[in-house]
């Protein structure tokens, strides 16, 4: 993989990590039972990509 390639890698992790924590916030804010749960759940299971295109960026 090039280094380009990587850098792009990381920028997709980066910008689902800024979703991902807008997300949560939005929801332990903004929003209420069972609503706030399906957002925490969504931006949890962002962290599941994130951490793929983080590897995919170190290696």
């Amino acid at each position: 993989m090039s280094s380009l390639d990587k850098m792009w890698a990381s920028f997709v992790a980066i910008g689902l990590m800024v979703v991902a924590s807008l997300l949560i916030s939005y929801a332990r804010t903004r929003t209420q039972g069972v609503l706030r749960v399906v957002l925490s759940l969504i931006a949890f299971f962002l962290f599941i990509p994130i951490l793929l295109y983080m590897l995919l960026s170190l290696f």
